[in-house]
């Protein structure tokens, strides 16, 4: 089952709840039948998010991108996702480099990295849905036809929306992805902000 949540016009008003669920594993236990234990993402973790997307670098990275691209077609924003997708498999990276590079992600990196496990992706969007700020590569670089950036940005200032949860099993963890829209100093959205939650360490925390 999907969750949306919005904030309304005055969204600073009242607590919004958002329940995710996690599996408790142990030893051998699989995920198909361990008894799944309540975790939150509530309002501190949104806030925790907003906090630290109040750094300059945030704001001014997204309108110096939404200058560079927000007049192109999406025939241009088509072309630029096929360059990233071709790139994944080349060594020869021109724009996954510059991305990469950008002082907004070597920020997101140090957020990820100081969140000791709590954060596992984190990637920033413009006003079209193509990424400013990444801290790994994504498997795209337009994320605008999916729903982390379509139930966040055009719905305006303050809007969020998690995801449901996903067993990684890989590392053996539960991830939800929990996506906002970005605003300015302004309070005007001018992109959004996509970061994966490790539900299993997020639990840990809370017990």
């Amino acid at each position: 089952m999907r969750i949306l949540f919005e904030k309304t016009k005055t969204h600073l008003a009242g607590v919004f709840i958002l329940s995710a669920f996690c599996l408790g594993l142990g030893g051998a236990v699989q995920a198909e039948t361990s008894s799944p234990p309540k975790t939150l993402v509530d309002e501190a973790a949104i806030d925790t998010i907003r906090d630290w997307l109040k750094n300059a670098v945030v704001e001014i990275s997204i309108v110096a991108q939404n200058k560079k691209y927000g007049s192109i077609a999406q025939s241009e924003v088509d072309t630029l996702d096929k360059q990233w997708r071709a790139e994944r498999d080349k060594e020869d990276q021109p724009l996954i480099a510059t991305t990469l590079s950008s002082p907004l992600s070597n920020y997101l990196t140090q957020i990820q990295a100081a969140s000791g496990g709590l954060f596992t992706e984190i990637f920033i969007m413009d006003a079209k849905g193509l990424n400013v700020g990444q801290s790994a590569i994504t498997s795209d670089f337009w994320q605008g036809d999916e729903a982390k950036f379509q139930q966040t940005f055009p719905n305006g200032a303050g809007a969020f929306f998690v995801d449901d949860p996903e067993f990684h099993e890989a590392t053996k963890t539960w991830r939800t992805q929990v996506n906002l829209t970005v605003s300015n100093t302004d309070n005007l959205p001018i992109g959004a902000v996509t970061v994966e939650y490790n539900l299993t360490e997020l639990a840990r925390r809370r017990e």
